[in-house]
């Protein structure tokens, strides 16, 4: 098969994504298809409308990319492609919905607000006195803990608070949680496999981009070093997290386990890192799923759910 593997463009992950991509191109290569990498631009509509593509394997990290936007674009060309539909990629984007969603059902989210656009003075030390400190600032529609702050003051929570909306007019704060960070896989290439509990730990102060992306800085635990309990409860948490937000293909979804076992959820990405220092592959591995065998999987449910809306190609 003819694959577009689409990466790149102009989210603040666009590195990442370009990496994503070339993994993603060497394994389907791998697997005997034919894969084009699209970095995307103005130019993509085009490319994919003439060219014979029978799946886009989408790559891409962030806004325009993860959030429903080109997702919409491949529904009007009527090509399959990999991953979450449109209404599920623009949800779990949006932290702020998606953490108002999952609370709702039940699930443990720490507190958060979003702030309004024009910030006050003092809002800052309000906002520590309403959500307590250490808080995290961070945008609301970015990942790979881009513009991210975890702030020990109110000084820090006001210059967070300027960083954050560099990247998003949209910013929010929340609690920050003491324990052990753990990450989810989920697949559903058909069926809904929960993969192994990962835990993380890194060289650096906090799991900023830096530790996630460069070799050696961060290392992957599997099965994470929790109580088996908490396994368990993270496992399904994650599932149900999955299924609410109407998720497909993938996700990975993010947890901090406090001292008492609690999992507390963090995020859901829908288009998780692809790279050779990523963590959904390395779960996928650890569940006995190679990285190629987990690009092929994607694919083939991509053109299966098209097959069924639209009838076959």
């Amino acid at each position: 098969m003819k694959i577009a593997i689409l990466c790149g463009g102009r989210s603040a992950e666009r590195e990442v994504s370009l990496r994503s991509g070339a993994q993603v191109a060497a394994a389907l290569a791998a697997c005997g298809h034919i894969p084009e990498r699209l970095d995307m631009d103005l130019e993509t509509w085009e490319r994919l409308r003439r060219g014979g593509f029978d799946c886009a394997f989408i790559a891409l990290h962030g806004r325009l990319g993860e959030d429903g936007t080109v997702q919409g674009m491949l529904e009007l060309l009527g090509l399959p492609y990999t991953g979450s539909g449109v209404l599920a990629s623009a949800l779990c984007i949006d932290k702020t919905r998606t953490n108002r969603l999952l609370a709702a059902e039940g699930l443990s989210v720490p507190d958060f607000e979003e702030m309004p656009e024009q910030v006050q003075e003092d809002d800052a030390e309000a906002l520590a006195g309403r959500l307590g400190l250490p808080l995290v600032v961070k945008p609301v529609r970015e990942g790979s803990t881009i513009g991210l702050t975890i702030a020990g003051d109110v000084d820090e929570v006001a210059s967070g608070l300027v960083l954050a909306r560099r990247y998003d007019r949209r910013v929010m704060a929340q609690r920050f949680v003491e324990g052990t960070e753990v990450t989810v896989g989920v697949l559903a290439v058909p069926e809904l496999n929960v993969l192994p509990t990962l835990e993380i730990t890194y060289e650096n102060e906090t799991y900023d981009y830096d530790a996630k992306y460069t070799a050696g800085r961060s290392h992957h635990i599997i099965p994470a070093r929790i109580p088996e309990a908490s396994r368990q409860t993270v496992a399904e948490a994650a599932a149900r997290a999955f299924r609410l937000l109407g998720c497909e293909g993938m996700a990975r979804v993010d947890f901090i386990v406090d001292g008492a076992g609690t999992p507390w959820l963090l995020e859901v990405n829908t288009v998780p890192g692809l790279t050779e220092v990523s963590l959904l592959p390395d779960a996928a591995r650890a569940a006995g799923v190679g990285f190629d065998e987990l690009c092929e999987r994607l694919v083939r449910q991509g053109i299966a759910r098209h097959e069924q809306r639209v009838g076959p190609l």
